[in-house]
């Protein structure tokens, strides 16, 4: 082995060796199947730091489970089509689609989301990503077109999809709906206005409001019932300042009397008591805001304007004419899109959506039956789905998406739908097959909306379950029919972060209940974020990603950034730490040089001297540290199993640094380095000791430093394995373990000796070569028993010529002093 790990050239090589020999290929093994349903990266700009902490720790979990023996089918995929991916192509190529075209504007998206796709798949097998590369999928791919519209289909058919002219939820900015779950709630300022309007007898009626530019869409006045201020105004009217129109007064509890005068206007639409009301009146539908975010011609002298620029032009009309009687600033919550972090709108559109209200049971239900990890989560889960107010709107108003497989008829409103197999459909580019199968008509129109792109992410399980039978060579016609998904649902894990619980899990868990009645996996294993140094987190569209995962390759090696990852806790968010990755250095450096060691001692063994039984362990110091890493593999197990690496990382190094490398390597050299004083039965036996232990340690550590683990694995251990890869390997102590339970006390009491001469030799500035002309123990009968055992380790480890022991129960403090130029040390135990 070279003196120093080159891990830019170990990186290369075995990524090739692991492509070459398909030692990912879930074809290859026989054991019962581990799935996993990966998240699909956003095609929208570079990775960050946060990708290549989540994804890592996935990895972790793939490859303990291989190397556990089961058939890990461990999939990837793109999530290229959407809002982000259309917000990216606008960006890099800086064109808009609507002065381009739908048509050409899709190409640039296709185009933009394969290069980008082959950066962030080869950026992924940097890090060492286990994944199934020879076949990825993407969301906007033929196949994923397919189950997204044969998935809409089913539910329409089944009446849990409708279609109607509903207010929405809309983000001027971005020109399309959003679903509730795309919402993020935040604290601004703004300002309270009251405003006058008047009765039918000319006397003035003050309301409240943050939003005057909506004057123009007012539809009525509302008051709580029982407030004596307004319950003379029941059934009359008001008139609108400026406007010269009159509204309709009502009472409904939904008014606070506390709050501003307790007089409210209702507009079409500010907010979603609006909607309730709007609703329940039957009001007029006044529209004042366009889809583009300027004022309608209903908002009279505002029209043309940008929201905030009417607002401040209808503060000013209203100031001039004394129509503002108050005003104080404020800070109150309002909902923002996610991805563009604006204020959204309201507007009525004719949108598909899916009925989730109706059935919140069900999806309740399935919480319960799922194992969250961490158990919380769960929590957050049941949170969101006990308090959505709205319909899962599924329509967007974009280019770059999947198109709904419906066609209208302009005469007799029927809906027009393809045949499953012909599926997919574009009706924007292909005419309806007949004519309407309803009235005969050729009157024919498109639907010109495209899904949300959460439509086809929620259907992650069975795009995993279509990819899974054509690398079977068992391509299935529906993938919502196939037999055998009832084999292959639920999947084993659904890793993902904790901020899309109410999206990618929720909507998941919908579309599996509603297709299969069936769980879309058994586990839920929720990462948190990388945040900054101000704990917020960090995202391509935030000035805080600073860190490019291409760079930091660059500087360090990819183990050591894998170690980092390993250091967070399953749902909580971290901080990013170099000062992780240079302990992850320090970890790779002290592996290859410990090995270095092994490799000079064991490399003459064959396969036939690996027949290394139980019972022919003699050796205190060899029996002590089977068993110390056979325990250790025990935690190592019950730790992963539970999704908690960085406890299972923490019980290995514990084993590594301390036990292994500290104690058992440095009692063992004068072994190796004076081999006349021991019998050749002793040697063989220590030689393989370290061969069973380094290897088991090589595994332990293999899901977290594939690279260096795997690089020492072809050096020392492949030969004899005859394996092509560490990571092809099972767990050597997950068939043979080791235990020496009457070893334990002797090499506690002798390790405690070797501490204490190490510890005197450090502070009297000495080198751990220097001997110790005489070495008195004192302790008690049983201890000096259990010394006796392992004499010979101590004298040769810590350069002791003569060991004397003494009975004795008390304790003093150990010493060590200098005499005619020799060292003398007594301990006390």
């Amino acid at each position: 082995m070279d003196k120093r790990f080159n891990h830019d050239q170990a990186q290369q090589d075995l990524q090739k060796l692991w492509q070459e020999k398909k030692v990912y290929d879930p074809c290859n093994k026989k054991g019962d199947p581990y799935t996993i349903d990966t998240p699909p990266p956003t095609i929208s700009g570079k990775l960050h730091i946060g990708h290549i902490f989540s994804y890592t720790q996935t990895d972790i979990i793939a490859r303990y489970k291989r190397m556990s023996g089961f058939t890990v089918f461990y999939p990837f995929g793109f999530d290229d089509n959407g809002l982000p991916t259309e917000r990216y192509v606008e960006k890099k190529y800086k064109i808009r689609p609507h002065e381009v075209g739908r048509v050409a504007f899709n190409q640039e998206c296709l185009k933009a989301t394969k290069e980008v796709s082959q950066e962030f798949k080869s950026l992924w097998q940097q890090m060492g990503l286990s994944a199934y590369w020879d076949q990825v999928y993407s969301t906007i791919s033929d196949s994923v077109l397919k189950i997204s519209q044969e998935s809409f289909l089913r539910l329409l058919k089944k009446d849990f999809v409708y279609r109607d002219n509903e207010p929405a939820l809309y983000c001027v900015t971005c020109r399309t709906t959003v679903a509730q779950a795309e919402l993020d709630d935040s604290e601004l300022p703004s300002v309270f206005y009251d405003i006058n309007f008047a009765d039918e007898q000319g006397n003035a009626l003050s309301i409240s409001t943050t939003r005057p530019e909506l004057l123009g869409s007012c539809v009525a006045l509302f008051y709580a019932p029982g407030d004596k201020r307004y319950m003379h105004l029941e059934g009359k009217k008001a008139e609108i300042p400026l406007f010269g129109k009159s509204v309709p007064i009502l009472s409904d509890d939904q008014v606070n009397p506390e709050k501003g005068t307790g007089l409210v206007m209702c507009c079409t639409f500010g907010d979603k008591t609006d909607i309730y009301w709007f609703k329940k009146y039957n009001l007029s539908y006044v529209p004042s805001i366009n889809r583009a975010g300027k004022m309608t011609e209903k908002a009279g002298q505002l029209e043309g304007l940008t929201i905030k620029k009417a607002r401040d032009k209808i503060v000013e009309l209203l100031q001039e004419k004394q129509f503002v009687t108050n005003s104080k600033s404020i800070v109150h919550t309002v909902n923002l899109h996610e991805r563009c972090k604006k204020e959204i709108e309201y507007t009525m559109l004719n949108q598909w959506f899916l009925n989730v209200i109706d059935h919140k049971q069900l999806f309740l239900d399935a919480a319960e039956k799922i194992n969250w990890r961490p158990a919380f989560m769960k929590h957050r889960y049941i949170d969101w789905v006990k308090n959505i107010s709205w319909n899962w709107c599924l329509s967007r108003q974009r280019f770059y998406g999947i198109p709904f497989p419906v066609w209208h008829c302009n005469d007799c409103a029927a809906l027009l739908t393809p045949l499953v197999k012909d599926l997919p459909v574009d009706p924007q580019q292909q005419s309806f097959f007949d004519k309407c199968t309803n009235c005969s008509s050729r009157n024919i129109s498109p639907d010109t909306d495209v899904m949300d792109t959460w439509n086809s992410s929620s259907l992650s399980p069975y795009i995993c379950f279509d990819l899974w039978n054509k690398i079977q060579g068992e391509p299935v016609e529906s993938v919502f029919e196939a037999q055998e998904a009832k084999s292959f649902l639920p999947m084993s894990m659904r890793p993902q972060a904790h901020d899309i619980i109410r999206t990618w899990a929720f909507y998941t868990v919908v579309k599996a209940t509603l297709h299969s009645e069936v769980l879309p996996w058994k586990d839920c294993v929720i990462s948190g974020h990388v945040v900054s140094k101000d704990k917020e987190k960090l995202s391509k569209s935030k000035n805080n990603s600073i860190l490019d995962p291409a760079q930091l390759l660059k500087k360090y090696p990819a183990d050591a950034i894998r170690y980092w990852t390993a250091s967070g806790r399953l749902g909580t968010d971290i901080a990013f730490s170099e000062s992780q990755l240079k302990i992850g250095i320090k970890l790779v450096t002290k592996i290859w040089n410990a090995f270095r060691f092994i490799k000079e001692h064991v490399q003459d063994l064959t396969e036939k001297d690996l027949n290394f039984e139980h019972n022919s362990v003699e050796n205190i110091e060899n029996q002590w540290v089977l068993s110390e890493v056979s325990h250790c593999f025990d935690r190592y197990q019950q730790q992963l199993n539970m999704y908690e690496f960085s406890f299972a990382l923490d019980t290995i190094e514990e084993f590594f640094w301390k036990k292994f490398c500290d104690t058992h390597l440095e009692l063992i050299k004068h072994r190796f380095f004076n081999p006349e004083q021991y019998s050749a039965q002793e040697l063989e036996e220590t030689k393989k000791t370290l061969y069973v232990v380094g290897l088991s340690i090589l595994q332990m550590y293999a899901s977290y430093i594939p690279y260096v683990t795997d690089a020492i694995f072809q050096e020392l251990y492949q030969p004899t394995e005859n394996v092509n890869s560490l990571h092809a390997t099972k767990y050597l102590l997950a068939e043979k373990t080791y235990s020496f339970v009457e070893s334990q006390d002797s090499m506690k009491s002798i390790i405690a000796v070797v501490g204490s001469i190490r510890k005197l030799k450090t502070d009297h500035q000495l080198s751990l070569k220097v001997p110790v002309a005489e070495l008195v123990i004192y302790a008690k009968d049983e201890i000096i028993v259990n010394l006796k055992k392992g004499q010979l380790l101590i004298t040769g480890s810590m350069q002791v010529e003569k060991v004397i022991f003494k009975s004795c129960l008390s304790v003093a403090d150990s010493i060590l002093e200098q005499k005619n130029d020799q060292w003398y040390a007594h301990i006390y135990l």
